[in-house]
């Protein structure tokens, strides 16, 4: 039997390295962030772009553990937590506000400042315990430097963004919640986001909630709907499981400021897929005892805090989450199952108590450092074991940070003599498979002996993320292949339709329930299936998922390929039988009639989509990220099956030995005996002994080139300091050009031109941007524009074309030479190629850039302007390049604005989309980054441009981002 978890488990009773290929998280690494700002006034800036809630203000540069990074978004974060006296004010950080950059794959940094934890490790042991039993955010530590002084130790969180829920839930456009109050909670608000039904009217939820992604009000209001009036049908909406761990985990450590609190916040819910809403919990700088609000009394002092009862709300309408899950008697055993886990796995046995010993070791010398910290380094020492009195100010604070074992160990030997968690749990053993290693399409049962059970349940879903469990009653009643009756051994039969099926098993008394494996159903067992081949004599035996250059169709395309082998010795005829690259539709393309294999006989299909051609060409490509070749006969039962990874351009995927082995990366053997050295004799020969059969092979060992080429052909000679690499004119040498920067450049252009800046005809067209970066007017009449390096004189400049110094010329790229103006005759694509600049006479290329697939409507350019390198930006069309990228897909929002007309000529009107109660802070910036307008608006704004250069601006309200053009 499989033991499998969705995600890692950190044994931190040995306190083993949390280590994956983000390093940027890891525990028992200090990241070091330095911040550099231009003004000195800094802090003062911040504060004021907090107070008026006008977004991120830029920083000059950031290193991230020595990595630097210029042009990067900041502002202050927070509630209680912010105050604009203090120093060590919580931050985020952006690295993507102004340009396309990331650290380590991530784009936002969150550091939270520790104003109400003394220990300073309340957010990160908090979250390794959460993490154990569902999905979580990372949390380690991070020294913060500004303009080189040393602000002090903070703890840094990952960010719930869009990238969370693609890594951790398998997508991320879905509907997300940010169930907080959008102006903080406290005092000042009524609001809250405890999932209380408040009716249809989705503005009734606005001041409780924010929708960060494009829609989603509508789920929201269902969800409070289903809980209260249809909590039956609840699993439908909501996984209940994954809430029951939420509630349990807030209550074993007394995280009073969260959904269980005054509050009832500091969550977020996604929905999936599967329409469920996934909950994620958020920070928790209060718990362990230091928020006191309960929401019906507060807990002065920890005696009261130690007793907290674990069925805190459990009669309390105006926490329906706790209400209506605990009044379905099995979700409360379910419930009371999770607690008693919790408890045992990381309190009664005190490795918790180890793990904060151990952070606190790692940032000790940090936390002495921190002149700026709330506490005193005595305070830090003690807090782990001793309350502190005089912390946990702001809303809901209590008098005094209780110490963490102090609170705990107290807390967990009081719950653990309560009846509910004394009483005698089930147990389940002996869990047992009829088949181990069943077929896909069968059945099997399973069984499993329970004591001090009453009911029994299997849970089951094939592999995914976030696919619901199945539930199915398992029985003792001899009928089920579980032996006799009322034996304690219960079993249920399970069809296996997968490779992978995840099950685990849940018994109850009346009292309390139990899992296995305990921690389900964030972990569980799995079944592993075998693909349900039929032993035959026809097997996938070789293929090509990325064929570039090694073999060509009847028809001249290098497309992707399969060659299937006959291992018998008869003839086949597998007219009828199916190939495919999907699972879940094997009969994807059929063989037609006729078709045979002799025996030690080869077939090749070509993967090409293209079913007019003669031959066997399948309907299907295959992908070179990886996938699934299935062969399955005329009753759709698969004779073999072969799963592969990313792929390698003109590198096979072969059985070695030939016909029986297993499948491993193999210079190609099209239609041959993959245990020969390829023989390309009959090809035309392999010169270089690089695997590549050609008529007039090049001998260069290079098996990118393989066979001679045609003279101009693009190509990659491996030297990212070259440009317009070509093959040369003995058709196997391949060269660029080394572009040094001179006063004629290509400084921007635009690939794929959706809406940003239009001709003199209105047409919304490619566009290359030229500048001068010397000091006398350039004459261009004879030179040439090109995005073929195999003909760099594709488009000749008109005779009387100049560009000033300093000056910039558009060439519109889109193959219309009748208009007027300068239009060149040839697109650019966005998928990727060059732009060349050549000159006449010696026809020696004067710039040139290679680039890869663009982006609608935004530019690629150099920055600095006119010298340096190329990258992504928003476009600053036949004007300075200010290297700033809007993230409009990225940003969090719950407004939307429109703006008419656009592009501008006189005056612009901005209209929100979503009425709010509050007015909002509207800014435009220019192309160079300096406001030019800022006002607070209500529904809408009209803005006299008249004065406004020519070019492109950034409105900016609420993190929702837009692009203006004015001409």
């Amino acid at each position: 039997m499989n033991y499998m978890k969705t995600f890692f488990t950190l044994l931190l009773a040995a306190f083993v390295s949390f280590v994956t290929a983000q390093d940027f998280y890891n525990l028992e690494t200090i990241q070091t962030i330095e911040v550099t700002f231009s003004e000195s006034n800094w802090d003062q800036l911040m504060d004021a772009a907090y107070a008026a809630e006008t977004g991120y203000i830029l920083a000059e540069s950031i290193a991230i553990n020595g990595v630097v990074y210029d042009s990067i978004g900041v502002k202050y974060k927070g509630n209680s937590s912010y105050q604009t006296n203090q120093v060590k004010n919580p931050w985020h950080i952006e690295l993507d506000t102004y340009k396309d950059q990331d650290y380590d794959g991530y784009t936002d940094i969150k550091l939270a400042n520790g104003a109400k934890d003394p220990s300073m490790i309340r957010d990160a042991l908090g979250y390794q315990i959460i993490g154990q039993y569902m999905v979580a955010p990372k949390a380690n530590f991070a020294k913060l430097y500004v303009n080189g002084d040393y602000i002090g130790l903070y703890t840094n969180t990952e960010s719930i963004s869009k990238k969370f829920m693609a890594d951790r839930f398998g997508s991320k456009n879905n509907t997300r919640v940010k169930c907080s109050p959008p102006d903080g909670a406290g005092p000042q608000s009524s609001d809250l986001p405890n999932l209380v039904y408040l009716g249809q009217d989705s503005t009734d939820y606005y001041d409780a909630y924010e929708v960060q992604s494009d829609a989603g009000w509508q789920d929201l209001v269902n969800l409070c709907d289903t809980l209260e009036n249809h909590t039956a049908d609840i699993e439908a909406i909501l996984d209940v499981d994954r809430a029951l761990w939420m509630l349990a985990l807030n209550n074993v450590i007394v995280n009073l400021d969260s959904y269980i609190g005054n509050f009832a916040q500091n969550y977020y819910l996604y929905k999936s897929d599967d329409g469920q809403f996934l909950p994620v919990m958020w920070d928790l700088n209060e718990s362990f005892g230091v928020f006191s609000q309960t929401g019906t009394s507060n807990l002065n002092g920890t005696a009261a805090k130690q007793t907290m009862n674990y069925l805190l709300h459990e009669n309390d309408s105006d926490y329906p989450l706790i209400q209506n899950l605990l009044d379905v008697p099995m979700y409360k055993r379910m419930y009371l199952a999770h607690f008693k886990t919790i408890l045992l796995e990381n309190f009664d046995n005190g490795t918790y108590a180890e793990t904060g010993a151990a952070l606190q070791s790692i940032i000790d010398e940090a936390v002495q450092s921190d002149d700026n910290k709330f506490y005193t380094y005595a305070n830090f020492l003690s807090n782990l074991d001793s309350d502190i009195g005089g912390g946990g100010g702001g809303p809901g604070g209590g008098n005094s940070a209780p110490g963490i074992t102090n609170l705990m160990d107290s807390r967990s030997a009081y719950l653990l003599g309560l009846s509910d968690f004394a009483a005698p749990e089930p147990s389940i053993t002996d869990i047992n498979l009829s088949d181990d290693s069943p077929m896909i399409n069968s059945s099997i049962t399973i069984t499993a002996t329970v004591t001090d059970g009453a009911s029994v349940l299997l849970g089951y879903r094939n592999s995914a993320v976030t696919a619901p469990f199945t539930k199915v009653e398992m029985f003792d009643d001899g009928a089920h292949n579980d032996g006799a009756m009322g034996d304690g051994i219960y079993g249920v039969e399970l069809a296996i339709n997968d490779k992978d099926t995840e099950y685990y098993i849940y018994a109850e008394n009346a009292t309390i329930g139990m899992f296995s494996p305990r921690r389900a159903e964030y972990e569980y067992h799995t079944i592993n299936a075998m693909s349900g081949l039929v032993t035959g004599d026809i097997v996938i035996n070789e293929f090509m998922a990325s064929n570039d250059i090694t073999m060509a169709d009847q028809d001249g395309d290098f497309d992707d390929w399969i060659e299937l082998y006959n291992l018998g010795t008869e003839t086949v005829d597998i007219g009828g039988y199916a190939l495919s690259d999907d699972t879940e539709v094997l009969n994807k393309w059929t063989f037609p009639e006729g078709t045979l294999i002799e025996p030690d006989g080869y077939l090749i299909i070509w993967a090409d989509e293209d079913l007019d051609q003669d031959g066997l060409h399948a309907n299907f490509k295959l992908s070179a990220g990886g996938e699934s070749v299935i062969l399955s006969d005329a009753d759709l039962l698969i004779l073999d099956e072969v799963d592969y990874t990313d792929q390698t351009a003109d590198v096979s995927y072969a059985r070695i030995p030939n016909g029986t082995g297993d499948f491993e990366n193999a210079f190609p053997t099209f239609a041959s005996n993959n245990n020969d050295t390829i023989d390309c004799s009959a090809l035309g020969g392999d010169m270089d002994n690089d695997g590549i059969c050609a008529m007039e092979d090049c001998d260069d060992n290079n098996a990118s080139i393989g066979a001679a080429q045609e003279v101009g052909t693009a190509c990659d000679d491996s030297d990212p300091t070259t440009q317009g690499d070509v093959i040369q004119s003995d058709g196997c040498t391949c060269l660029g050009t080394v572009i040094t920067v001179s006063d004629a450049v290509i400084n921007e252009f635009m690939a794929s031109n959706e809406m940003t800046m239009a001709d003199q005809d209105g047409e919304f067209d490619d566009w290359i941007e030229l500048y001068n970066n010397g000091t006398e007017q350039i004459d261009l009449s004879g030179y040439f524009l090109s995005d073929d390096p195999g003909d760099i004189a594709k488009w000749e400049f008109p005779v009387g074309t100049f560009i000033d110094a300093g000056g910039y010329l558009i060439v519109w790229a889109d193959e219309d030479l009748d208009q007027e103006g300068l239009h060149a005759d040839f697109k650019l694509s966005a998928g990727g190629e060059s732009v060349i600049l050549s000159r006449p006479g010696d026809m020696s290329i004067v710039d040139a850039i290679d680039y890869s697939d663009q982006e609608p409507d935004s530019s690629y350019g150099r920055f600095p302007n006119g010298t340096g390198n190329f990258q992504t930006m928003d476009p600053t069309f036949n004007a300075m390049n200010s290297g700033m990228t809007s993230t409009d897909d990225q940003l969090e929002a719950n407004v939307r604005m429109l703006m008419y007309p656009n592009p501008a000529t006189n005056f612009i009107t901005i209209v929100f989309s979503k009425d709010l109660p509050q007015d909002r802070i509207v800014t435009i910036h220019n192309s160079t980054g300096q406001m030019i307008y800022k006002g607070a608006v209500s529904t809408s704004v009209t803005i006299n441009t008249i004065d406004w250069v020519q070019g492109m601006y950034i409105v900016n309200t609420e993190g929702v981002v837009g692009k203006l053009f004015v001409e």
